[in-house]
């Protein structure tokens, strides 16, 4: 008996290895897709709850296959992102088949923003690297514009991304690269839903709404959680627009 008990739990064993080790292998074949960019996609912090990016929501709809890393930042620029090694950081475990989301451009255009500001030349280098240097490891590097921000005059929304959403379009024609036109397609839900009912997509609090935020908040280029949701929804609709291999990884319901 004792023989036979000895031989049960060494089949035991043997079988909870092959099984721990053949999930490691599954963990390994996930696709990843790593997101990186500014405050617009990033995870938040709960203190900044209910400002959210669209990388937040956007986890949600693919299956199990597939891992999404969100390194977006708040405040980050092109070139901020690669000073602070953070670019590094993602070339550290990017692989074969993997995807990048680059989206950049509300700190790269704005001049006030020492350590964070590009020139128009500087933010296409930039970029361009992003592309090359993802693509040296065969993997699937995708551009997008800028969300637009809610800025209305006169009851007509304001592209104040014009020109640095202009040259990530002319990276993605140069370099031949997929590109999610971010800012036509939020341009367009913005003035869908119009001047006074875009406020709900936006991260507008009242003084005394959100504990957070005691003396309200208005702001017109973060999101609330309705808004982060329509513009990871408008980010799904571009990746089934491009007819990527990634299109067959979303969730089916």
């Amino acid at each position: 008996m004792m023989v036979d008990w000895r031989l049960g739990k060494l089949q035991f064993f043997t079988i909870l290895f092959i099984t721990l080790l053949g999930f490691g292998f599954a963990q390994e074949e996930k696709t990843v897709i790593y997101l990186i960019g500014d405050s617009t996609c990033a995870d938040k912090n709960p203190e900044a709850f209910p400002e959210m990016g669209w990388g937040t929501p956007f986890k949600t709809f693919f299956n199990a296959s597939v891992h999404i890393e969100n390194r977006a930042k708040n405040g980050r620029s092109t070139k901020s992102f690669l000073e602070e090694g953070r670019w590094d950081d993602v070339l550290s475990t990017l692989k074969k088949d993997d995807y990048v989301f680059i989206q950049f451009g509300h700190n790269d255009e704005v001049k006030s923003k020492v350590g964070r500001y590009t020139t128009p030349e500087e933010f296409k280098t930039n970029l361009k690297k992003y592309v090359k240097d993802s693509q040296e490891k065969k993997a699937n590097p995708i551009l997008l514009t800028p969300v637009s921000r809610r800025s209305f005059e006169n009851g007509e929304l304001t592209d104040t991304h014009q020109q640095y959403a202009q040259l990530v379009r002319e990276v993605a024609q140069e370099e031949q690269v997929p590109l999610i036109d971010m800012t036509r397609k939020s341009m367009d839900l913005l003035e869908k839903w119009g001047v006074q009912k875009s406020e709900l997509l936006f991260h507008h609090l009242s003084p005394g709404e959100h504990p957070n935020y005691p003396n309200g908040r208005k702001d017109n280029t973060h999101f609330n959680e309705l808004g982060a949701r329509k513009m990871a929804q408008l980010v799904l609709q571009g990746v089934r627009e491009l007819k990527i291999p990634l299109e067959d990884q979303i969730l089916k319901r």
